[in-house]
């Protein structure tokens, strides 16, 4: 079933600006019910090799506030794979250490093909029954790229099969958001507006903020945030280099690309409020010798740096 948008009400909203400042005054207002700060968090996209109630350990051992798990089939996280009594576990896990959920990792491509989008909106379903099994008081959001290609040919269909997202969003009261790639055919901010925009205003669709995506392509942390923030439901931080003509991601502050802090006191000076996430990049887990636990905590040392720098306050 498609999302469908008249070309007036579509002009009248990128007019008045009605879809994100609708998105602004609902986060503003979830942002207003939160304590002061913002939590520090990390992925166990880049600890494939350990067992999840391992991941957790290790995570709170290193006195990061925040965690988000990896979804998708492989990884031992995955909804298919954390049984009722596993799922039992690892809630009284997150009570224990204080860890706040915040948020799962899929990788989902919206597909002309109908039974691969049946497939995509079943696994979306799947996470997010996972999410609220786990942090039942505060479900995860879900975040997703949406595969490569070229924007101006896939945008069309990302925003009819978006229109069935959403759906599941609202039916499950789990927010989903969409993350631009550098390498992905929805790769800058504006264009993950433009399909929020399409579908009308949500509190449940977001776009996540990564810089790593931006640096490099004449984009500047002042304008990506100024357009993204409305809707951004959840910051996430690595490092991006330029080796020859291929740009490959790195730790955050590995590289010293751009000033995290800038990004971090950028949104909280607008009066963002929620999660900072760093992300292990798979080319970075690739490396040979690669150690996740050394890793996570180069990442955790590193962005309590930025913290102090951006003079932002940590939450749990």
């Amino acid at each position: 079933m498609k999302t469908h948008i008249t070309r007036r009400t579509f002009c009248h909203s990128i007019g008045s600006g009605f879809a994100l400042a609708s998105f602004a005054d609902g986060f503003a207002q979830v942002a207003k019910d939160r304590p002061d700060g913002l939590t520090l968090g990390i992925g166990n996209y880049g600890m494939q090799s350990y067992k999840t109630e391992e991941a957790i350990k290790l995570i709170a051992d290193l006195k990061y506030d925040a965690l988000e798990l990896t979804v998708m089939p492989e990884w031992d996280s995955s909804a298919h794979k954390m049984t009722e009594e596993r799922r039992g576990l690892v809630r009284k896990m997150l009570g224990e250490t204080g860890l706040s959920l915040t948020s799962l990792m899929e990788n989902l491509t919206p597909s002309v093909v109908d039974v691969d989008h049946q497939k995509t909106l079943e696994r979306l379903k799947l996470a997010a029954e996972l999410g609220h099994d786990l942090a039942p008081d505060s479900p995860p959001l879900i975040q997703t790229v949406l595969g490569g290609g070229d924007w101006s040919d896939k945008k069309e269909l990302y925003r009819d099969r978006l229109g069935d997202w959403r759906r599941i969003a609202e039916s499950t009261k789990t927010i989903i958001a969409i993350k631009p790639h550098r390498s992905g055919a929805m790769s800058q901010p504006d264009q993950a507006a433009w399909l929020l925009e399409q579908l009308g205003s949500s509190h449940w669709m977001g776009m996540i903020y990564d810089y790593s995506h931006y640096a490099m392509r004449g984009l500047s942390v002042a304008e990506t945030v100024k357009t993204a923030f409305p809707a951004t439901v959840q910051i996430v931080v690595k490092d991006v280099a330029k080796n020859g003509d291929q740009f490959e991601f790195a730790l955050p502050g590995e590289a010293n690309t751009f000033d995290h802090a800038d990004v971090l006191a950028s949104f909280y000076k607008s009066g963002y409020r929620r999660s900072v996430c760093c992300e292990v990049s798979s080319q970075v887990f690739r490396r040979p010798g690669y150690d996740p636990t050394a890793a996570a905590k180069a990442c955790y040392d590193f962005m309590s740096r930025v913290f102090e720098k951006a003079a932002v306050p940590r939450r749990k």
